[in-house]
């Protein structure tokens, strides 16, 4: 198999950013990368072209690092309150997942950009209570916002009905 040294114009995922030198195999090189504009062939012109695609890519970084800073300050000050299916006991019925904070967080915060792979939630929350949840925004930068997971009033309702069951079944017996 062919391999071929290309220049990237711009960030691709899983292969690299702007000014990269990177080894492809030739035909996506030729059939892909080249048509589209997103790479560039090494020769000494294409070499001398290296150092404005490098600034290119300085500016965009500190442009995504100061975003994310931006948006680490907002974060840092959000308490999202969500009820969290309980019994009378007090035992959860269900959790508060990944899932659920970020719909959460898209329908109370338009502005935010928070992607569901971005939340890291080790394991869904299973507990009523006050929980801290770290956020990778880049990785440079992590920010925190509170959850506070409440009972749910339907735990005491099922409870009541339970009683009042029972109460039922001790009439019909007697």
């Amino acid at each position: 198999m062919a391999f071929q040294q290309v220049i990237l114009t711009s960030h691709l995922p899983n292969l690299g950013s702007e000014a990269d030198v990177v080894k492809v195999r030739a035909g996506y090189a030729r059939n892909f990368l080249f048509p589209r504009g997103l790479a560039y062939e090494v020769t000494p012109a294409s070499l001398r072209k290296l150092n404005s695609l490098k600034a290119k890519r300085a500016e965009r970084e500190a442009n995504d690092l100061n975003d994310a800073q931006e948006q680490a300050g907002k974060i840092n000050k959000i308490k999202l309150t969500m009820v969290l299916e309980t019994g009378a006991t007090g035992k959860a019925f269900g959790s508060i997942s990944v899932r659920d904070i970020e719909e959460r967080l898209a329908k109370d915060f338009q502005g935010l950009k928070i992607e569901k792979h971005m939340i890291q939630l080790d394991k869904p929350i299973k507990e009523t209570g006050e929980h801290e949840i770290p956020v990778r925004l880049h990785p440079e930068v992590m920010a925190t916002f509170k959850v506070i997971a409440q009972p749910s009033s339907a735990g005491d309702e099922r409870a009541d009905e339970a009683a009042a069951d029972k109460k039922r079944a001790v009439k019909r017996k007697s």
